[in-house]
């Protein structure tokens, strides 16, 4: 690709386009002002808001509307930013918003205390009296599960100022991976000294060469054992602090209070879990013919991020990547096609990077907006399955804004990725089947095989260790360093199996995994796959209603329960078929790259 231009250098039809968000600065400025006065005038309902049926919905409504009008504010506000990250104007309405936000939950925090002080026989009974009520039926009830985890308002106010006091830990293991350890100097390709840093390591560790690998690997790790004491007591503090917040909270541990706001159970990591380890054979497969591949008498911890194939090197114009999406998007059906047509015809996309542009790549934008997507187009491979990933998010929103009131306008974290991957899947199998090239085929079957290894089976490993270092807390037990490298030494060595020398050092690698401070979030990464693998295979064998009933989930928002979403389009995350659907696409992905290379 060229130099990369400024902003101005960009052409509108390649950019998105935000004046039907706001099209003047003067608009912007009679929003916010709009906004301000709704916040203002919302306080007049403090201590009455249960006074009657008619009010109560009024006020819900008044809600949801000065919460919008923020979320519109806020989308703009932060794509603007991000199209030039030096803009001293779009940072400070960034920052302008970001306090009109803050400005309204201090004056409306006395909504959900009022409600919760009621007994839910009262909004039964509101809802008789106004039948509009019914309208926020399912949200209110979701409010309530609430009830018996909220303390009093005295205690929940202390809560919340104890809280300015935590999440410290995440801030000291970022600020001590990202700028306080220094990894010294390795060699690169040309036989040159470089730094080597937690950023480049990424780069060095899939090197051809095997000795950069190997060096690369030593003095990552080497230097983190130095600060195993350091980073595990970092960790245990996060973790101290989640679990003593769950107990206060009234929840049996802080694994279960991860599952309440999706409104799960264990069972469906449990059946993740057990899946997995049913078919880490297949995972050792998969690590059996990269041993084949790269011609080698034994395959180390430094060799298991070595890409199978050579370096792909065509570029595909945004048009061509266009063309492709569409021609792979076919078995969604004519009704996604029409309608992801207007992602382009309407400008929801910004394609090219620019001098200051944010990096990645996402879907954003509000209830009140396209959903728009942010790329930086370079025309590489993996460039065509951003943009279909990020559209399969932003067609996920589009369709759940068109077919539901606000209040159900969003869909759950649980099932956000669902959609994405879906098309990514789609895409992959759709190259495999239709590339014009070896090269290619090869290409799009190793960036699948990378997905399921490193999505599957990875992050349920990483659950586990995870969820080993609760219980240690849970129990009253100790953490210390010793334990967790060697639970996670134990934990490598199970899923990667005997044909994979675990090496000694990598029993450090949890200790710059920043997923570890979010809470129960990674298994959510290999439940989402198993989920669209489910779909996209239905859908790709043309099973009789399996597009529509996956439509049909697109278009449900937050209506229902996580499970339930699923459960539209077909899938049952408590199934253990689920997962053995994914492990299955997993395995014959395999058997693809070894029947065109011709390997037995």
């Amino acid at each position: 690709m060229s130099e990369v231009k400024a902003r101005d250098e960009i052409e509108e039809k390649d950019k998105w386009d935000l004046s039907k968000v706001f099209e003047t600065d003067e608009e912007i400025e009679k929003y916010i002002s709009k906004t301000k006065e709704l916040i203002d005038d919302f306080v007049k309902y403090q201590n009455h808001v249960m006074d009657n049926a008619k009010q109560f919905y009024k006020i819900l409504k008044e809600d949801d509307t000065t919460t919008r009008m923020i979320e519109k504010l806020y989308s703009y506000a932060s794509m603007k930013s991000d199209e030039d990250v030096s803009n001293n104007k779009n940072q400070e309405l960034v920052s302008r918003i970001s306090n009109l936000y803050n400005e309204a939950v201090k004056k409306t925090y006395f909504l959900p205390i009022e409600i919760l002080k009621e007994d839910y026989s009262k909004i039964e009974a509101f809802m008789e009296e106004e039948p509009k009520l019914k309208e926020y039926e399912r949200s209110l009830k979701q409010h309530f599960r609430y009830k018996e985890h909220t303390l009093s308002d005295e205690e929940e106010k202390l809560i919340s100022q104890l809280g300015l006091a935590f999440g410290n830990d995440e801030e000291t293991f970022n600020l001590l991976t990202n700028s306080d350890l220094t990894f010294g100097n390795i060699h690169n390709e040309e036989g040159k000294e470089v730094e080597l840093t937690d950023t480049n390591y990424s780069i060095y560790i899939r090197s051809k060469d095997r000795k950069i690998r190997q060096e690369a690997f030593e003095k990552l790790y080497q230097t983190y054992k130095q600060f195993k004491n350091s980073l595990s007591s970092t960790l245990n503090g996060h973790i101290k602090q989640n679990v003593t917040l769950s107990h206060i909270k009234k929840y049996n541990s802080a694994f279960e209070k991860s599952l309440f706001k999706d409104e799960l159970d264990d069972k469906v990591y449990e059946t993740l879990r057990k899946t997995v380890h049913e078919n880490l054979d297949v995972f050792q497969k998969y690590y059996a013919l990269k041993k084949k591949v790269l011609g080698l008498d034994e395959i180390h911890m430094y060799d298991v991020y070595t890409e199978l194939t050579e370096d792909y090197d065509k570029t595909y114009s945004f048009e061509e990547a266009k063309e492709i999406i569409f021609k792979a998007i076919k078995p969604l059906g004519e009704e996604y096609r029409k309608d992801l047509e207007k992602a382009f015809q309407e400008r929801w996309i910004d394609i090219y990077p620019n001098k200051n542009k944010r990096g990645g790549a996402y879907s954003g934008g509000s209830y009140d907006t396209y959903p728009y997507v942010l790329l930086n187009f370079q025309g590489k491979l993996d460039d065509v399955s951003t943009i279909i990933h990020e559209l399969g998010h932003s067609m996920h929103s589009y369709y759940t804004r068109l077919n539901q009131p606000y209040q159900y306008g969003d869909y759950p974290i649980f099932v956000a990725e669902v959609a994405s991957t879906t098309n990514e899947l789609i895409l992959a199998r759709y190259l495999i089947e239709n590339s014009e090239s070896e090269e290619e085929k090869l290409a799009a079957i190793n960036h699948l095989l990378e997905l399921f290894k490193g999505t599957i089976f990875r992050q349920t490993m990483f659950e586990e260790f995870e969820k080993y270092a609760y219980d240690l807390v849970e129990n009253d037990d100790v953490i210390t360093s010793d334990k967790l490298c060697q639970k996670y030494l134990e934990l490598n060595k199970e899923y990667f199996g005997e044909d994979v020398v675990s090496d000694d050092l990598i029993q450090y690698e949890w200790e710059k995994v920043p997923h570890f401070y979010y809470n129960f979030y990674v298994y959510k990464y290999a439940t989402s796959l198993s989920a669209a693998c489910d779909i996209a295979t239905r859908i790709l064998k043309k099973e009789e209603g399996a597009l529509e009933s996956y439509l049909e989930m697109l278009k449900s928002g937050s209506r229902v329960s996580p499970l339930d979403t699923l459960k539209i389009a077909g899938v049952d995350m408590t199934d253990k078929k689920v997962y053995e659907s994914a492990i299955k696409m997993f395995d014959e992905t395999i058997e693809d790259f070894k029947k065109v290379k011709k390997i037995r």
